[in-house]
């Protein structure tokens, strides 16, 4: 998401850090470029007006004019501009449990914006945090609405309300309410119908469900891909229902984010959840902050962390750990790593999150490292046998050959993924005789592994030298800042630098 208005503004930064002064004239040419970059990301007009005109006033005070790095200085000024119109800065909004249960949370939206898929995944983040939830689809219209909702039910490992066929919404509505609360669930997640169009008759039903129901939460979904006709839909939905937040499908798809950028400013009303994927746990929670860290190319570590402890299996971790630190390595246990990157997102997603990625984006490309790639090495260790995965060294140029006629690949790609897994496995032995030198040892390294692509000479010298990695100094100077929430943390090696001010350690 917010792909190309990234590389936009990290275009017009990289160009503005070449300045040791900035004038009035320097600030108008960058503030007319960012302009031109938040229309580009279909950003509504008047949304743009007002975040040019605030930014402009804050960027010609004195301050930044006589700074030392006065670009940092604007940087951080469209940061704290970008978060304001994504809902602010502080917690993000969760939802509104009642305290007498069942809690009901209607949802509403236009046929087609994957609203049921996301009462699924709503449920499935409900479950996990230890709440008794009830499906129940009101849409007695869309062929199979029901049987798709539980279906999903099923995915989340949660209950659906029986299906009475021919009962109209309203009355499924009631008797959904009844069933919570007979049946002492937490929560009741009401799946409304919707249409291609708005029309008078799906406000009219959705208003009176909203009527009998009484919800808690009312959040409209919203597909993220329609641009500005999201934000005249929320609109709209608004005039007639009292909508409690907002949630934006299909986000991984939208390079632009325009709606996302425009809807808070627009409706008043803030964005809860992003749909992230089509997966049942592809939901995420908005966070103003961080989302305005990834539009300016500073990643977004804490989900990062946060999706390392949900897909966590805390056993298996343990017992890699033990052999890691036994400097054991096999295929085996590069076959789990690869399999963990999968399931937290892919190499794509978690490269997303990381700062400074967007700098090195045409080498990354180049270098062909994405979910493919991930997907033939997984293939080529699954093509080995057991004696293999345990002993590589036995590999011959014939075993070489029927694994890569095994996995569909070339025999260059089984040396290379060799190639790579050796170095991995002499790193951790390094660092299981090292002591307290062996992070420093194979930071050394890695800096001239070329990254996940291992041994790929296009990522050895990225910017006309070896990735810098952090010394043994640097890293208790790192972890000293992030210990004291210093806001001036930087990562190396990754574009070289964060936001004045900003720590994405630090919610």
């Amino acid at each position: 998401m917010f792909d190309a208005l990234t590389d936009r503004l990290s275009s017009v930064f990289d160009r503005l850090s070449g300045r040791g002064v900035l004038g009035e004239k320097d600030v108008a040419e960058v503030m007319r470029e960012i302009r031109v970059a938040l229309l580009e990301a279909d950003v509504a007009l008047p949304v743009v007006r007002d975040f040019i005109a605030k930014a402009t006033e804050a960027a010609t005070g004195e301050a930044v004019i006589r700074s030392v790095r006065p670009a940092d200085q604007v940087v951080k000024i469209t940061y704290d501009g970008l978060v304001e119109m994504l809902g602010g800065e502080g917690e993000p909004e969760g939802l509104n449990i009642a305290l007498n249960p069942p809690t009901v949370i209607m949802m509403a939206g236009l046929q087609g914006s994957g609203k049921t898929t996301t009462a699924g995944k709503l449920a499935l983040k409900l479950s996990k945090d230890r709440k008794k939830v009830l499906l129940a689809s009101l849409d007695t219209r869309r062929p199979a609405a029901m049987e798709q909702l539980a279906t999903l039910a099923t995915l989340a490992g949660v209950e659906s309300l029986p299906i009475v066929v021919g009962q109209a919404a309203p009355d499924i509505a009631r008797r959904a309410l009844q069933s919570a609360k007979l049946q002492g669930y937490d929560v009741v997640i009401l799946d409304t119908a919707g249409r291609t169009t708005l029309d008078e008759a799906m406000m009219s039903e959705a208003a009176e469900i909203a009527r009998i129901a009484k919800p808690s939460e009312t959040l409209l979904v919203a597909d993220a891909l329609t641009g500005q006709d999201a934000v005249r839909t929320a609109k709209a939905f608004h005039e007639r229902l009292p909508l409690t937040g907002l949630v934006l499908t299909r986000a991984d798809g939208d390079g632009r984010g325009g709606a996302a950028l425009s809807m808070r400013a627009v409706t008043g009303l803030p964005i809860k959840f992003l749909g992230v994927s089509e997966k049942i746990d592809g939901l995420e929670v908005f966070d103003a902050a961080r989302v305005a860290g990834r539009i300016l190319g500073q990643g977004d570590i804490v989900a990062l962390v946060e999706k390392a402890t949900e897909e966590l299996d805390v056993a298996k971790a343990e017992a890699m750990a033990k052999r890691l630190a036994k400097g054991q390595f096999d295929l085996d246990m590069m076959a789990e790593q690869l399999a963990q990157m999968k399931r937290m997102g892919g190499m794509e997603g978690l490269m997303g999150m990381l700062p400074g990625v967007q700098k090195i984006k045409k080498q990354i490309a180049e270098a062909n490292i994405n979910d493919k790639m991930v997907d033939r090495q997984g293939a080529i260790i699954s093509s080995m046998t057991k004696l293999e995965r345990k002993k590589p060294d036995i590999l011959a140029a014939s075993r070489k050959r029927r694994i890569a006629a095994g996995a569909g690949v070339d025999v260059a790609e089984v040396n290379r993924l060799l190639k790579q897994h050796r170095q991995m496995a002499d790193a951790f032995k390094m660092m299981s005789k090292g002591g307290g030198k062996g992070f420093a040892q194979m930071a050394q390294m890695l800096g001239g592994m070329g990254g996940p692509g291992g041994g790929n000479d296009r990522l050895k010298n990225l910017g006309g030298g070896k990735m810098p990695m952090p010394s043994e100094k640097e890293i208790e100077e790192m972890a000293a800042k992030l210990q004291a929430g210093d806001g001036g943390f930087k990562l190396p090696g990754l574009g070289g630098g964060g936001l004045p001010g900003f720590n994405p350690f630090k919610k």
